[in-house]
């Protein structure tokens, strides 16, 4: 699995949380952090989108992270992850820049998902991202981790 995500994680509390969930993951989460776009805002979206572009294997599941993606529950990203495996592509999610996604990368996304209406630092929606993974796995995996709520 991939994560391509814009900026870089320099907090070390950040990061710990990160690595928190990411150990647990099988198969391993391989992050490719590219650096923030320059410029205006069309060329930073511009520049970002190449970049995640060509980090995104070509046979991938692209999940781009969006503010006006589908809100997925738990068990369905679970159910979808577990999809794409099987079909053999490789997940790979994308963060983009606090500009945004470039309307090319929402293009060849096969798929868009909304951490909800508020808007979040770029830094926790990854750290809430590895979890949702992490989670997912959890789930596929019948171990008590996640737990509904529900009967």
């Amino acid at each position: 699995m991939r994560l391509v995500a814009v900026g870089r994680m320099k907090d070390k509390a950040e990061l710990a949380l990160v690595d928190r969930y990411r150990k647990r993951l099988r198969p391993a989460l391989d992050i490719v952090e590219l650096p923030d776009g320059r410029g205006s805002a069309e060329e930073i979206k511009r520049r970002e989108a190449q970049a995640i572009l060509a980090a995104c294997p070509a046979n991938s599941f692209v999940l781009a992270l969006d503010e006006g993606g589908q809100s997925w529950g738990s068990p369905a990203l679970a159910s979808a992850m577990q999809g794409w495996m099987t079909d053999g592509r490789q997940p790979c999610f994308v963060i983009g820049g606090a500009e945004g996604l470039d309307a090319s990368v929402l293009r060849r996304a096969d798929a868009t998902l909304s951490l909800g209406a508020l808007t979040w630092p770029h830094m926790l929606v990854r750290i809430m991202l590895v979890e949702q993974i992490y989670r997912a796995q959890a789930i596929l995996a019948g171990h008590p981790y996640h737990r509904s709520g529900r009967p």
